[in-house]
């Protein structure tokens, strides 16, 4: 499913009521609030979804795959997500 379907799911899931538009804004809403989170460097829990986390990654070795060279990759930060239990039992 990509957001364009999941606009149409949501707007369907809120009635005839809802226009498209309203329902971007309402998916768009949500994306915006678990990033806001992310960025302040707190956990994002949707109980009985899962949580989004920050994760930060060490740098490391690595090698190009073209050359074969040796290189070194940077630490980073990246998000991991851990689906809830009642999404689990419904998979």
């Amino acid at each position: 499913m990509n957001k364009a379907e999941l606009v149409e799911a949501v707007q369907k899931a809120l009635g005839k009521e809802t226009s498209k538009a309203q329902a971007e804004r309402s998916v768009q809403a949500v994306i915006d609030g678990i990033k806001g989170g992310l960025r302040k460097g707190k956990s994002v829990q949707l109980v009985g979804f899962g949580t989004f986390k920050v994760a930060n990654r060490k740098a490391r070795k690595g090698i190009n795959p073209k050359t074969g060279v040796a290189i070194k990759i940077k630490a980073s930060k990246s998000v991991k997500f851990s689906a809830g239990k009642d999404l689990k039992s419904k998979l």
